[in-house]
C-alpha cells in the first residue's frame, strides 16, 4: 500500500475528528453526567490534535508539570511531528476494529488507557529521538505511574496497534514492534538481564501476543504470528506460526493471514 501524502493523512485525521465530534454529541444528548467532560474533552476543542494533547495532559499532569504549561508542551510536539496523529488515527481504528466492547471511536480517546498510554509514547518516543530525553524518561514515569503501563521512550512503535486492556505492559529500551500489532495485558517485551545494547525484541506485523506473555532478548517474532497467553519466549519465532509454553515452541501455524486482526486465540494443530 502507497504511503498517503501529506493532504490526504490531513483528510483522514480531520474525517477522524469529525466522526468523533459527531458521536460526542449524541451521546452528551444521552447523559445525565457526562456532558461537561464531553465539552472539555471534545467539544471543546479545535481539532484531534488539540484534543489529544488535552486528554493526555488531564491524565499525567500533577505538580510538576500542571495543566497549564502541559498541554503547549504536547501540541508543540504534535505540530513539529505530523505523523503523530497520523499513527494515533491508525490506533483507533484499530481498537474500533478488533475490541468488540468498543462501539464509538470517542471511547478509546477517551477512556482506554492502552490507546492514551500509547499516544503518550509517541509524543515521548519524538521527544527522546531529538534530545529532550530527560522530558521523555519524565513522560514515560508519569504514564507509568498513572496506568500501570510502561513503555520506554526509546522503543520504536509502528502504526495500528491496540494495546487492550494494556495493565502492566512493559516495552523495553531497544524493543521494535511493527504496523497492525494486537497486544494483551501483562505483556513484557523485555531483556534477559545480561547485556546491554540491543537487547529487546523485535516484533513483526500483524503479530498477535495474547496476556501474560513474556518475550525476552534480541529476538524476533515474524510477521502474522502468535503468542498465547502465558507463554514465555526465548527463542525467535517464524513467520504464520503459533507458540505456547513455557518455555515457548511452535505448535501450529498462525491460523490466518492476519492474527492481530482477528484476535483468535484459540491454538490449532494446523
Amino acid at each position: 500500500m502507497e504511503a498517503l501524502s501529506l493532504e490526504q493523512t490531513d483528510i483522514k485525521i480531520k474525517k477522524i475528528w469529525e466522526t468523533i465530534c459527531k458521536e460526542a454529541q449524541v451521546s452528551l444528548k444521552k447523559s445525565n453526567y457526562m456532558k461537561k467532560y464531553f465539552k472539555d474533552n471534545i467539544l471543546g476543542q479545535s481539532s484531534f490534535g488539540d484534543a489529544l494533547s488535552h486528554i493526555i495532559a488531564v491524565k499525567v499532569s500533577n505538580p510538576d508539570f500542571e495543566l497549564g504549561h502541559l498541554i503547549p508542551i504536547l501540541q508543540k510536539q504534535i505540530s513539529n511531528f505530523p505523523y503523530i496523529c497520523d499513527y494515533a488515527v491508525d490506533d483507533l481504528i484499530a481498537f474500533y476494529e478488533r475490541d468488540p466492547a468498543c462501539h464509538w471511536f470517542y471511547q478509546p480517546f477517551l477512556f482506554y488507557k492502552g490507546f492514551i498510554a500509547l499516544q503518550a509514547h509517541r509524543i515521548g518516543n519524538a521527544l527522546y529521538n531529538n534530545g529532550d530525553i530527560d522530558f521523555s524518561l519524565y513522560l514515560q514515569m508519569r504514564v507509568s505511574e498513572v496506568f500501570s503501563i510502561d513503555i520506554h521512550p526509546g522503543a520504536k512503535i509502528g502504526k495500528g496497534i491496540m494495546l487492550d486492556h494494556a495493565h502492566n505492559l512493559v516495552i523495553g529500551e531497544t524493543a521494535k514492534v511493527g504496523n497492525n500489532v494486537s497486544i494483551l495485558h501483562s505483556v513484557t517485551l523485555g531483556g534477559t538481564g545480561k547485556v546491554r545494547g540491543d537487547r529487546h525484541p523485535k516484533i513483526g506485523n500483524n503479530v498477535l501476543i495474547g496476556a501474560g506473555a513474556k518475550i525476552l532478548g534480541n529476538i524476533s517474532i515474524g510477521e502474522c504470528s502468535r503468542v498465547a497467553a502465558g507463554s514465555l519466549v526465548l527463542k525467535s519465532v517464524a513467520s504464520f506460526k503459533t507458540v505456547a509454553g513455557v518455555p515457548a515452541k511452535e505448535v501450529g501455524s498462525s491460523g490466518c493471514p492476519e492474527p492481530s486482526k482477528t484476535m483468535d486465540q484459540i491454538l490449532n494443530k494446523n
